[in-house]
């Protein structure tokens, strides 16, 4: 393990961002603001991360008349956050503050208020203020504010998702001065929240624009639901079979074609799987809880019994508890390989010989200490 060297107090921006790359690679910044980026972002040959300009406040200030701001709201299933960049006529990002952006989040999401849709777009107001605030008067009318909600409310059943983003999308009318835009606020499908991540981490590592071999693969841990996203050979792509062909989605980025595999586990994000493993034994005692416990986990809206055994808990029994909940040994595998839910697993290949995972691994890696996180360039640390 490698420990971060400690900072100084003059360190510029650009120095922040070089020192943090790493954790800025991890959390993916947000996937919804990427995907934003990289639309409007001008098509040059060498344009990567690592070349990317980031003025330090001596260079440049975002408070410039030529300066445009992007709001991005990320509805997690886990909780509401808000990114606020700024960037100079070239789409060169500008600091905000004295920070890359604005970011704040909150507890819980929108899918926790599926009952009032007026109480979960008013969630969002503190963020939305502290949004408005960093965002000049007078620029406010030409900055995009976008929503993009994913596996919480995917997870919703009937309308009680539309209710909501449509609740979403009369507060930013009413309440805020940024540009709307009538598809801003939507449900992003877990195949495009998937491939979103991947664009951003392949973009963020310089790798696009060269070929699939080259770019690396991401595992995505949400709340709500994980994803799973890497390209494969074209050659590979062209022999797939009509059931294993909807799994891919073809992609022009920089020059060069990609063909992605990808999916999104509904229901198997951190939060979304425990509720799962509980589902399992029902009502009776279950082999994953330490031993003394006895309580319940709420999740959807929905109350799961958590109670250990009067054994207390078992590696072995809780093992297969999982195993039957991620639905391993599925019937409806009707591919050469699975992962689980009879999912096929995209049959391997050089785009997935590097993995990245994000989002709540880096969270619970965090909370556990397993020391700092390793730079791009270390393999292991």
């Amino acid at each position: 393990m490698h420990k971060r060297p400690g900072k100084q107090q003059s360190e510029s921006l650009s120095n922040k961002i070089y020192e943090y790359r790493g954790v800025l690679l991890f959390t993916s910044l947000s996937l919804f603001l990427i995907a934003f980026v990289l639309y409007f972002m001008p098509g040059r040959e060498n344009y990567s991360f690592n070349h990317r300009k980031v003025y330090p406040d001596h260079r440049s200030s975002s408070s410039s008349s030529k300066s445009t701001y992007a709001v991005i709201f990320d509805a997690g299933s886990s909780g509401s956050r808000v990114h606020v960049f700024c960037f100079d006529q070239n789409l060169d990002l500008l600091p905000v503050g004295k920070d890359i952006e604005l970011f704040e989040q909150l507890n819980p999401g929108l899918s926790a208020y599926a009952d009032n849709p007026k109480n979960a777009a008013a969630s969002l107001i503190s963020l939305l203020e502290k949004a408005e605030n960093v965002v000049p008067k007078g620029l406010r009318s030409m900055a995009p504010v976008r929503v993009g909600a994913t596996a919480g409310l995917r997870a919703l059943k009937g309308d009680t998702s539309d209710k909501i983003l449509q609740a979403v999308r009369d507060l930013l009318r009413d309440k805020s001065d940024l540009r709307l835009e009538d598809s801003a606020v939507s449900v992003i499908d877990g195949t495009q929240e998937g491939s979103y991540l991947w664009v951003t981490l392949n973009y963020l590592l310089g790798n696009l624009g060269k070929k699939y071999s080259d770019t690396v693969g991401v595992v995505d841990l949400g709340g709500g639901s994980v994803q799973m996203a890497y390209a494969i050979s074209e050659t590979d792509a062209a022999r797939l079979s009509e059931a294993e062909s909807v799994y891919i989605k073809k992609m022009y980025l920089k020059g060069a074609t990609y063909y992605l595999y990808v999916h999104s586990y509904l229901h198997y994000g951190l939060l979304a799987a425990r509720a799962e493993v509980l589902s399992v034994s029902k009502n009776s005692s279950n082999d994953c809880i330490l031993s003394g416990y006895k309580g319940a986990y709420q999740y959807g809206g929905k109350d799961y019994k958590a109670s250990a055994s009067s054994s207390g808990s078992s590696f072995n029994g809780c093992k297969r508890t999982v195993v039957e909940a991620l639905k391993v040994n599925e019937s409806t595998c009707t591919h050469e390989q699975c992962t689980f839910g009879g999912v096929w697993n995209g049959g391997g290949g050089d785009g997935q010989k590097n993995l990245y995972v994000a989002s709540f691994f880096f969270d619970r890696a965090a909370e556990v200490y397993v020391g700092w996180f390793c730079w791009p360039q270390q393999a292991i640390c």
